[in-house]
């Protein structure tokens, strides 16, 4: 029996323990550097397939499977949900208040821990060509993401390419989209706290008027940093919080706002940070009030090695077929998977997870609802991509 029949029939059995293991995550959810039940949950399934691992500091765990001798193929999966209520009535809907897995690591981790035990089976009929990392990583939602602790592990050590798959509710099951190049965008996180004597509305030359300074700021800073940058740069400054005062005539004395500055370009990434922090000293400057800046930088772009595509395109191919292989664009969403193919090659492909002709879910709303026939297509595309 071939390694590609092999990992079908495995992934074939086990696929209804795959999806009862994402339905239990997706009803435990846990938020960034909290997941200690996840990694619980996937420490189980590897002693239970005899797969060595090591658990590390806080959450997360790195597992081999394979001969110890050549290079080292790593994949990568996932581990924490967001803080997003679930809105879903589904019976494995989220049991923790305020915590949904919106952007389908449940399905990350179920289809890695898939083809794990697909390729732990090929080892043990000795036709593994080749060793196999698997990094459950926590804290890929946060800013600046688990990855770079994991690099500080060792997890890249001795790899000579990284793959990973990340939803996409735009894209039907049985799809997976890849792209050469950048896949992702650069995404920083940018929290202004300003200050300044507050005072009567009736009042304001007598203040620092902090809520029109703030306003300024808000419209102001998207605008300029448009024509302070490569417009190819694709830069996009949002704000999601913005918090000042408290009555209708009092000048507050302090406010904040927070928010993403995300863009297309990884050498406008670089610099952006610097110009940043002063132009948002000159939109303030004339107000008079004070303002402190915390600039978080996130992660750069995914950027597709051309070698490690053309293994995913393989790989999909094998597990679904021909037709399986999408196109997909570049987005600005962050994906702290930069930081690995940073290092080594590597690709991450979009796995669909739409039912075909059923509604388009967006990640990281409280509606998402995947199909769940994507957690085997997961599996054996990752497993597929171990072998080359």
């Amino acid at each position: 029996m071939s390694a590609h029949e092999q990992i079908a029939r495995t992934i074939e059995v086990i696929t209804p323990d795959l999806i009862e293991l994402r339905r239990d995550l997706h009803a435990s959810p846990e938020l960034s550097w909290h997941e200690e039940r996840t990694t619980d949950v996937v420490a189980s399934w590897m002693d239970k397939e005899s797969i060595s691992f090591e658990r590390l500091d806080g959450t997360g765990l790195i597992a081999e499977i394979g001969p110890q001798e050549g290079p080292i193929v790593a994949l990568r999966a996932d581990l924490d949900a967001l803080p997003v209520q679930d809105t879903t009535s589904d019976p494995w809907r989220s049991t923790v208040p305020g915590v949904a897995h919106a952007c389908g690591h449940d399905v990350h981790v179920a289809g890695l821990v898939g083809a794990a035990v697909a390729l732990q089976r090929l080892h043990e009929s000795g036709d593994l060509p080749t060793h196999v990392r698997l990094v459950f990583q926590p804290a890929e939602e946060v800013m600046p993401g688990g990855a770079l602790r994991l690099l500080a592990a060792g997890a890249l050590k001795g790899v000579s390419r990284i793959f990973a798959l990340h939803c996409d509710p735009t894209l039907d099951v049985g799809q997976v989209g890849l792209r050469e190049g950048p896949i992702t965008g650069a995404s920083d996180h940018v929290h202004v706290a300003l200050g300044g004597r507050g005072g009567h509305t009736s009042r304001p030359h007598l203040t620092e008027d902090l809520t029109y300074a703030l306003a300024s700021l808000v419209t102001q800073l998207p605008a300029v940093l448009s024509r302070r940058f490569d417009p190819r740069a694709g830069v996009s400054m949002v704000w999601g919080h913005v918090r000042a005062g408290n009555a209708a005539n009092v000048i507050p004395a302090s406010g904040e706002l927070s928010g993403t500055l995300r863009m297309l370009d990884a050498s406008a990434w670089h610099s952006a940070e610097h110009l940043v922090r002063g132009l948002i000293a000159d939109i303030l400057e004339p107000f008079g009030v004070t303002g402190d800046v915390t600039y978080v930088r996130g992660v750069p772009p995914v950027v597709n090695d051309f070698g490690a595509t053309e293994v995913l395109r393989r790989a999909v191919s094998a597990a679904v077929g021909v037709n399986g292989v999408a196109g997909t664009t570049q987005s600005l969403g962050g994906e702290d998977f930069a930081w690995y193919v940073e290092s080594v090659p590597g690709a991450m492909g979009r796995l669909g997870t739409r039912t075909p002709d059923g509604p388009t879910y967006d990640l990281h709303q409280g509606n998402l609802r995947v199909d769940e026939r994507a957690i085997a297509i997961g599996a054996s595309v990752l497993a597929h991509a171990a072998l080359g």
